[in-house]
């Protein structure tokens, strides 16, 4: 009986493939996942140290103590087609601190890339990106994210694009001489005159106006003087969950008269507002509890705090945070910019594993876009959320600088300009 069993299971069709997942496999070999933001560069320096050079990167990182959300493994596996990396540093740091470790990133993406060249390589145009995907490798390019890391000259901003850097995100946390920042006290009402030429020559260069992390007033003076599209490389939709790295309404049709892109992040905080207010609650809690060096229920008793706070999150478990809530951004900019708008950014290896069930690591992109297409999307849109419109948007700031290039390299230093002297 059992062998007659065997042999019809034997003689049966094979399973018939998923379609959707048929579908995701020809839409992302026709067209590169590219992801607008991973900090795996800053999450290796930051945990590795000196090992960082020479870490093995191909499988694993997910097994880690603390997990990883990229290894070249899970990039395969999630089908990625192109990455910028981020090459962030603190923007508490001294400017001139700032740029030496800039630097010491932007060494640190090449020093990977060389390392494994069988998956991966460098790419600063569209049609790189294009190439390297059509060879079956990764095609890794580099954003600098925060203006302070050009230390106000712009010599240095021209130094990182000849370094191979594709965006300069105009801050990160903190405002900064010129710009204002989402998530500081505003100085500016959005961008200073010098704010201004550092859009300007980013044009002229070809390197990307990110402005994920910046003000609305920021953004606003950023669309209004850019001649390229620009690209909010890691953000969500502010009426999907009212954060203020979020972008509003309002600035989405802006962005989709400009024609840039805005790629969403995974970051629970910036994904829903339930998750957003419980975090704030819970912050102030830990404060409540311990705040040295000045006050907290439990000054100077950290064991009696991190007790107490353990049972302050029993009793306040932390909303669920899902795919599905992600995809309502996506969706939300969709209706609002239009389809040719929208793309992925998801923060990996930045938010301290704070990721939406379902979006754990870099693996997890064809599910993503399975979903969407069970959603009804086309294979057409879906490969435009993928990355067709990051690649329309680079190609568009190709052609604007390829005509501002009679234009001499500007000189103006921050302090020249909005300092007088």
């Amino acid at each position: 009986m059992r062998s007659l069993l065997l042999a019809a299971l034997l003689a049966s069709p094979a399973i018939a493939a998923d379609p959707i997942e048929t579908r995701v496999a020809r839409i992302l070999k026709a067209t590169p996942l590219i992801d607008g933001h991973n900090d795996w560069p800053e999450s290796l320096r930051g945990r590795e140290g000196e090992g960082r050079w020479t870490k093995d990167l191909t499988a694993g990182l997910d097994r880690a103590p603390v997990p990883y959300n990229t290894d070249i493994a899970m990039l395969r596996r999630g089908m990625v087609g192109g990455q910028f990396w981020s090459v962030y540093v603190s923007a508490d740091l001294p400017q001139d601190s700032q740029v030496i470790e800039t630097l010491e990133q932007i060494d640190l993406v090449k020093q990977i890339v060389a390392r494994y060249p069988q998956v991966l390589a460098l790419a600063t145009t569209a049609a790189d990106v294009r190439r390297i995907h059509a060879q079956g490798r990764i095609a890794s390019m580099m954003g600098v994210e925060g203006g302070g890391q050009i230390d106000g000259r712009l010599a240095i901003l021209r130094t990182y694009k000849a370094l191979g850097a594709g965006y300069l995100t105009l801050t990160h946390s903190r405002t900064i001489d010129w710009a204002d920042s989402a998530t500081d006290d505003p100085k500016h009402d959005g961008l200073t005159p010098f704010g201004e030429a550092v859009v300007h020559e980013l044009n002229r260069i070809g390197m990307l106006v990110d402005l994920s992390h910046v003000s609305e007033a920021t953004m606003l003076d950023a669309l209004r003087v850019a001649k390229a599209p620009v690209i909010f490389s890691h953000s969500g939709a502010r009426a999907v969950d009212d954060h203020p790295r979020n972008v509003s309404d309002d600035v989405l049709r802006k962005v989709a008269a400009n024609g840039g892109v805005v790629m969403v992040n995974y970051s629970r905080s910036y994904v829903t507002n339930a998750y957003r207010l419980w975090s704030a609650d819970r912050s102030a809690e830990k404060t409540r509890l311990n705040a040295p060096p000045f006050g907290g229920l439990y000054i100077g008793q950290p064991d009696k705090a991190a007790a107490a706070l353990a049972e302050w999150d029993k009793a306040h478990p932390a909303p669920r945070v899902t795919m599905d809530d992600v995809i309502a951004h996506i969706e939300h900019i969709r209706a609002v910019a239009g389809i040719d708008h929208v793309g992925l950014g998801s923060d990996y290896d930045g938010v301290d594993n704070s990721l939406p069930e379902g979006l754990g690591n870099v693996s997890t992109y064809p599910a993503l876009i399975a979903a969407i297409l069970r959603r009804g999307w086309s294979d057409a849109d879906a490969a435009k959320l993928a990355g067709g419109n990051v690649l329309r948007v680079m190609e568009a700031a190709e052609k604007v600088s390829a005509a501002m290039a009679a234009e001499l390299p500007a000189t103006a230093t921050e302090a020249a300009l909005d300092r007088g002297h």
